[in-house]
């Protein structure tokens, strides 16, 4: 198994450089399910950073992008299940993807509850508003 950097994955998914972007193609072409890439939770979190703020992408390409990382056989998400529900918090509502991560992470670390300040990750994330 291989780590893979946020930038790999820029690269891949975003086709943006003549240069990394082949080299990024090739090295996801050379993983295999016996020996995958490793995606960490950071380099997920960078990603949908990189992508809503320096690309402008829509929260439905952030989606679809992180949808299509989490299908790849050759590909292993930490705690991909957790990442599947933080994506779908994220399609459905205008809460941000790192507050739908961290009550999904929260979630399924067995906390019934996530508190929040925030009123949208309230509404939105699945967490609870300190009035």
């Amino acid at each position: 198994m291989i780590g893979l950097d946020t930038n790999v994955l820029v690269r891949y998914f975003g086709q943006d450089d003549a240069q990394q972007s082949p080299q990024a193609d090739a090295i996801f072409d050379s993983l295999t399910a016996e020996d995958p890439g490793w995606v960490g939770l950071a380099a997920v979190l960078e990603l949908v950073w990189v992508m809503t703020s320096v690309k402008h992408a829509s929260r439905a390409v952030v989606a679809d992008t992180l949808d299509q990382l989490l299908a790849m056989e050759a590909i292993v998400v930490e705690q991909a299940s957790t990442v599947v529900n933080a994506v779908h918090r994220f399609r459905w509502s205008k809460a941000d993807f790192a507050d739908c991560l961290i009550a999904a992470s929260a979630q399924s670390a067995g906390c019934n509850r996530t508190l929040t300040f925030d009123r949208i990750a309230a509404r939105d994330a699945g967490m609870e508003l300190i009035s």
